[in-house]
């Protein structure tokens, strides 16, 4: 019994699988927080020129 204990305490897969999970979730906010900036300034750039038109 102790030995599963010392192995479940030495055992580090499961952080390395959160530090992933939060790893991916910050590049997904970046992502989401870039898109929605340069979405404002492309659509702008559409708009004039369709009012060019």
């Amino acid at each position: 019994m102790q030995n599963l204990v010392t192995r479940f305490i030495k055992d580090e897969s499961g952080a390395t699988a959160i530090e992933y999970g939060l790893i991916a979730a910050l590049i997904a906010v970046g992502i989401i927080g870039a898109a929605t900036a340069l979405g404002g300034k492309i659509s702008g750039n559409f708009q004039t020129a369709a009012n060019a038109m």
